[in-house]
């Protein structure tokens, strides 16, 4: 049998436009060269600088990187900040309250924007309503929801009381939903009554009935449930919660939780193809800064720009290019809920146009 030879070898180099390289965040190979240099000399004193300039510090760290316990390597770990704060109030006390954080489309095509002041608040009304039910630093949220604004809020809510998070993306089945409340050993579950994909909707809070049913989740006390559609649903009096019911009467205000960098910010699985879902930690300090630096680098971010991931949030992109990235460099991103096909194949150009 005669090998199969690859045709996928590309050798030519596409250079932009001078005009649009000259006004980048890394204009030209010779930037990018400058960079690596600079990191590879002195790699500590490379990242402490980008730390402080990017990040806002409660308690600044005095030690970058401990190399000790490697491979498990700690960042800024005596530094303490926290990422809600980092993504929202520093924002509003620069006096950007009033600017766009979120412009959400929802699958109908209905358009929805929230100021970083306003997601300050509903991220304040959820957080104390979470601390009302007895959640706090370290206990593990599983969030299974649709794209949306409250889905951020949720994850923000939990980063501001240092409660990590693990998100479950919403086309999960229940068995992957109960895998992961037990392994991670979750305390409360938030979730919707169902999700809208495609002009369909679909169940949300009966799946996670059924993961709930399954065992082994006996620590969730708290299941919140956001009403996207307002399709009927079983309701456990004991134990489930209406979102707008729990947080109509919290205060918009609520402190954060100062964490160590090294403190965990969330738990997101793999998808387990390969064999069981796997946990993956990611710490506050680390992940925030990286999350940040890349979209300055890599998608070349400015402030004058509107940025959009079309990722969902249950999945790392989501986290990193949604929920956590263009918030804490202040930006304006599009969120979308629905698929690039419905009601037509044009759907994504005709909302970038």
């Amino acid at each position: 049998m005669s090998a199969i030879e690859s045709v996928l070898h590309e050798s030519r180099i596409f250079q932009p436009p001078a005009e649009l390289a000259a006004q980048a965040a890394i204009p030209g190979m010779d930037a990018y060269r400058a960079i690596v240099a600079q990191a590879e000399r002195d790699y500590e004193g490379f990242w402490a600088k980008l730390a402080r300039e990017t990040l806002t510090w409660k308690k600044p760290f005095t030690k970058v990187l401990d190399e000790s316990d490697a491979p498990f390597y700690s960042w800024f770990e005596d530094g303490e900040l926290n990422a809600s704060y980092n993504c929202l109030d520093r924002h509003v006390e620069a006096g950007r309250g009033g600017e766009t954080a979120i412009i959400f489309e929802a699958d109908d095509g209905t358009v929805t924007r929230v100021t970083y002041a306003e997601l300050l608040a509903r991220v304040c009304r959820l957080a104390n309503a979470l601390k009302a039910r007895g959640i706090g630093k370290g206990d593990r949220v599983v969030i299974y929801m649709p794209m949306s604004i409250e889905g951020v809020v949720a994850m923000q809510a939990c980063a501001r009381i240092g409660a990590p998070h693990s998100v479950v993306f919403g086309g999960f089945s229940s068995k992957s939903l109960n895998e992961r409340l037990v392994d991670v050993g979750a305390v409360a579950l938030i979730t919707a009554d169902e999700q809208m994909r495609g002009g369909k909707a679909l169940p949300l809070k009966a799946i996670a009935d059924e993961a709930l049913a399954m065992g082994g989740c006996e620590a969730v006390k708290s299941v919140i449930v956001y009403r996207r559609t307002g399709g009927a649903v079983q309701w456990n009096g004991e134990r489930d919660l209406w979102l707008h019911e729990l947080v109509a009467h919290e205060a918009d205000s609520c402190e954060p939780e100062w964490v160590s960098a090294e403190q965990p910010l969330f738990v997101l699985y793999t998808s387990g193809s390969t064999g069981k879902p796997k946990g993956v930690q990611h710490s506050t300090g680390g992940f925030l800064l990286w999350a940040a630096q890349t979209i300055k680098w890599a998608f070349d971010w400015k402030p004058e720009d509107v940025f959009w991931c079309t990722a969902d949030i249950g999945w790392i992109t989501g986290h990193t290019y949604i929920a956590y990235g263009p918030l804490a460099l202040g930006a304006t991103q599009v969120m979308f809920e629905g698929v690039p096909t419905y009601p037509h194949g044009g759907r994504f150009w005709q909302m970038i146009e």
